[in-house]
């Protein structure tokens, strides 16, 4: 099954998101497929470990394609998606997994008509926060919205929107560092030093009762 995965020569990210995809559908597996590379983002944003074990460079072989497997069959995923995993660590690309799903997500969505929204919060999104969301996007104008969600305990509070190419951030942490940049730039009225007409006016004063 492994060897029917066909990445072409350029976009590697695309390639391999295609290739998933066209085989899930030729396999009458999409649905399922789809959610269980689902199931892998969650596991990539709730296991510390699990990301450590992706994201080390020296982490490739027989070993690491045994203990990814090993992984997945706990999860219950398919043998179509283990096979692709092992496409992966026979490439080298484990680091990439975390892109590599998030490019299927961005194809399928693609394929069916969908914009997927980027969601990065400093906590996880409530029912409520989450139905608001899906409002303010349709009033601005977007269809069918498949939001993506992940934590960043990092950016202390707020969100960040990314959809396509464009970023919206209304994060407590860029809020921050936009302020400590405001504080940092010099007064103009501290640094703009007098003309000399100012001086000469000055001087011409002097001794005025």
């Amino acid at each position: 099954m492994a060897s029917s995965i066909d990445l072409g020569s350029s976009g590697f990210a695309v390639r391999y998101a295609k290739a998933l995809y066209e085989l899930a559908a030729e396999q009458s597996a999409l649905d399922q497929t789809v959610e269980q590379m689902r199931d892998i983002g969650r596991m990539l944003d709730e296991s510390e470990d699990f990301r450590r074990f992706v994201a080390s460079r020296l982490t490739g072989g027989t070993d690491a394609a045994r203990a990814l497997d090993a992984v997945l069959v706990n999860q219950g995923c398919s043998k179509l998606i283990r096979d692709f995993a092992g496409v992966v660590v026979a490439n080298r690309r484990l680091h990439d997994l975390p892109e590599l799903v998030t490019q299927f997500a961005a194809y399928v969505a693609a394929r069916r008509g969908i914009v997927v929204a980027e969601v990065t919060s400093a906590h996880p999104l409530s029912g409520l926060q989450r139905t608001q969301l899906l409002a303010r996007l349709t009033e601005a104008g977007y269809g069918q919205v498949d939001i993506h969600e992940q934590v960043d305990a990092s950016l202390l509070g707020g969100l960040t929107l990314k959809i396509g190419a464009r970023l919206y951030d209304t994060s407590l942490k860029s809020s921050l560092q936009r302020l400590q940049y405001a504080l940092h730039q010099p007064s103009t009225a501290q640094s703009t030093p007098p003309r000399q007409s100012d001086l000469a006016a000055t001087d011409s004063t002097k001794g005025v009762a």
